[in-house]
């Protein structure tokens, strides 16, 4: 019995993540020559340290992608989204801060407060902030589920893949990442909602 439960775990991991690498292949981009401008980019949430105190590689490449976006003209304004659940634990503020250190206009910046989950940040995206078309910001795993949850919302989505991380520390969020496929499938199906919503922002003019 409990081999059939795992070789229905395993089957169900495999398909989950080949459907969605499958339906997002041309929608992620590494390069910017063939990424088209749009208003927003989004930048998915990362915590700027690990738990054991060192740099988040994951958190400074999400940052410079972003950079290099902006710096290309690819994107006008800037959206960090992320975790905010704790008073000293303020995502959207670390990227914030991080981006205005190196060069990045205050006023170009929006923060979501409330991108809990990745799911979240898109449907906040354009429920919230309005943008029916942007670019997503993260590593490509994580930019393969969230252009799927946009896409299949019926949101012009795009991504753009910042620098992958060495495995060494890259492996647990990766395993974490072939469960999380899973369950979009649940969120997208048995139409779940993010946590908050809230008022309407503008962004830009």
């Amino acid at each position: 019995m409990a081999g059939i439960v795992l070789f229905l775990v395993v089957i169900t991991l495999f398909v989950s993540s080949w459907i969605i690498n499958s339906r997002t292949r041309t929608f992620l981009f590494d390069q910017m020559d063939r990424l088209k401008p749009a208003k927003v980019g989004l930048v998915l949430g990362t915590s700027k340290y690990l738990a054991d105190g060192r740099l988040n590689q994951f958190f400074f490449n999400r940052i410079q992608a972003t950079i290099d976006l902006f710096n290309a003209g690819k994107i006008e304004y800037i959206l960090v989204s992320g975790d905010n659940h704790l008073i000293a634990y303020n995502e959207p503020e670390m990227m914030r801060k991080e981006l205005i250190k190196r060069g990045i206009p205050a006023n170009k910046i929006f923060m979501d407060f409330a991108g809990f989950r990745t799911f979240d940040s898109i449907v906040r995206c354009h429920n919230v902030f309005g943008q029916q078309t942007f670019i997503v910001i993260s590593q490509k795993f994580h930019n393969q589920r969230a252009v799927f949850i946009g896409r299949h919302l019926g949101l012009n989505v795009v991504g753009f893949d910042a620098k992958d991380v060495e495995f060494s520390d890259s492996f647990k969020t990766l395993v974490r990442e072939c469960f999380a496929r899973v369950k979009v499938f649940i969120d997208i199906y048995t139409d779940t909602q993010p946590k908050f919503l809230g008022e309407k922002i503008q962004v830009g003019g």
